[in-house]
């Protein structure tokens, strides 16, 4: 393997493992705000248990977020440094707002919600979480934008001198329509995840205590967790149904070749079917062997344009467009101006601009399928807790801790079908003739490899950072289940008063 296969490699090795805990954290934050806010607010004693114990299982998994998101920023200077010199003035931008406001606001407010049980007030303890869950989200903001920018770049130009794509209008940056669609999707996936995570764990305590003891005490905390995360699920469900629908139709416009490469698209079709399931070559090869199977009539089209019998073409005539041989009446994409698409003799060195077709086609089904099967299980959970019932069946309780996963699992294959339906390019082609997109701002993934690295030093660092995150993961599992399965503490929480001693030391309240 070359260089450049290495370092995708690496980069979605690492990057998979990190977003894994993300959508947790992001939602976690808001979930455990809420929780102590009802605390505050009722009185209720389950309230400020819950914190605690979701708080306790929110911090760990922030801190290996921290630990694993480190390593992304050395991969673009180290692997990735061409296209760092290419990008640096627009991409670097959002990302250093991200350090400078978010994560800062993030970690300081953390400090103080950690150690300051015992030595703020209610209120301004409260503010604290409140804070740190505004630049948990804030911080995502700014990712987001970085990466939308990439997916659909806007607010720069390119310089002919210095061959970078260089930054016109900072607001355009972090306005990009991209962006703005992309986050409130993201967000409803990290509540997807973070309800699924409360709900799952309340379900396997609440089976346990009644099982165990019909006239528990804890018995209504835990329900009411149960109904809590599961009522998050399903209002984060319609959230993400809704701006994915919007997400897909923006997609259409910016990216068509990724639409027809997420239906599996080969050749143009009006009013195109949404397929459940496909079989053949869907390499392109051989376009007469793709068979789509149990397929739902025009779905495809409307998701594309909001209508069913609209032309969305396929990855054959799309390469056609691009190229600019194209003999379509109405293309949807400009041919690519000269710039990468050729070397010094004028030869063109493109190559295939198809992304891969299976990884993309299957990744945006199990992106479903998974979210699916989550909200399956949130409606299940309402339904074994109405009017004021509480599960006792062991088989629930299984299947509520192992639908956990499902929406983490859903969102890395999201996450997944985002990035490989843009390949080969790492910045995506937006001609200004499609909108709002800049001409000569784009690149192909093998033209922002380093220079500088050899397949064997990539090779190394991508196996030593698989054990490493492999370790790392391991203990995040440990300690998630550990705690998980001590349950809610018991707490006695006294006001701070102004007498207290000011030299008393900060006491980690976890």
């Amino acid at each position: 393997m070359e260089a450049l296969d290495l370092a995708r490699w690496q980069f979605g090795i690492t990057t998979v493992y990190h977003f894994v805990l993300v959508p947790l954290t992001i939602g976690l934050s808001i979930l455990v705000a809420i929780m102590q806010t009802a605390w505050v607010r009722t009185g209720k004693e389950k309230w400020l248990r819950l914190t605690k114990f979701y708080g306790k299982l929110l911090l760990i998994n922030f801190a290996l977020g921290v630990a694993t998101g480190i390593v992304q920023e050395f991969q673009f200077g180290m692997n990735w440094s061409e296209y760092s010199r290419y990008v640096g003035d627009i991409f670097g931008a959002p990302l250093a707002m991200e350090a400078l406001l978010a994560f800062f606001l993030e970690s300081t407010f953390l400090g103080l919600w950690i150690f300051g049980w015992d030595r703020l007030s209610k209120k301004l303890h409260l503010m604290s979480v409140w804070l740190f869950a505004i630049g948990t989200n804030l911080s995502a903001y700014f990712i987001l934008a970085a990466n939308s920018w990439m997916q659909h770049p806007v607010g720069t130009e390119y310089n002919p001198e210095t061959g970078r794509a260089e930054m016109t209008s900072i607001l355009a940056v972090l306005t990009n329509n991209t962006t703005l669609v992309t986050f409130p999707h993201v967000i409803s996936t990290a509540f997807l995840v973070a309800g699924g995570f409360v709900a799952g764990i309340a379900a396997y305590w609440l089976v346990k205590k009644v099982r165990a003891n019909k006239d528990d005490a804890d018995l209504p905390m835990y329900r009411t967790a149960l109904r809590f995360g599961a009522l998050v699920m399903l209002i984060s469900g319609v959230g993400i149904i809704i701006t994915g629908d919007i997400q897909a139709k923006l997609m259409f416009q910016q990216q068509p070749m990724k639409m027809a490469a997420a239906e599996g698209i080969i050749e143009t079709e009006d009013g195109a079917a949404f397929s459940l399931f496909t079989i053949g070559n869907l390499a392109g090869d051989d376009p007469a062997s793709v068979k789509h199977l149990i397929t739902i009539p025009g779905l495809t089209s409307y998701l594309a344009t909001g209508n069913f019998d609209d032309t969305v073409y396929g990855v054959e005539e799309l390469q056609k467009q691009y190229a600019g041989v194209s003999d379509a009446a109405d293309p949807v994409v400009p041919a690519l101006p000269d710039y990468q698409l050729v070397d010094e003799n004028g030869a063109d060195v493109s190559g295939d601009l198809r992304p891969n077709l299976a990884v993309t086609y299957w990744s945006f089904r199990l992106m479903i399928g998974f979210a699916a099967f989550a909200a399956a299980v949130a409606l299940l959970s309402f339904w074994f807790t109405r009017k004021g019932a509480t599960p006792d069946k062991p088989w629930f309780s299984k299947l509520a801790v192992w639908s956990i996963a499902a929406p983490f699992i859903g969102a890395s294959f999201g996450w997944i079908f985002t990035e490989m339906g843009r390949q080969p390019f790492i910045v995506a082609p937006n001609p200004s003739a499609m909108g709002d997109g800049v001409d000569m701002v784009y690149l192909l993934t093998k033209h922002g490899v380093s220079e500088a690295v050899s397949a064997w030093e990539v090779g190394l660092t991508m196996v030593v950072f698989t054990l490493i995150y492999a370790i790392l993961g391991v203990f995040w599992f440990r300690l998630i289940r550990r705690y998980a399965q001590e349950g809610a503490p018991q707490v006695e929480y006294t006001e701070p008063t102004k007498d207290d001693d000011a030299d008393k030391p900060l006491s980690f309240a976890y």
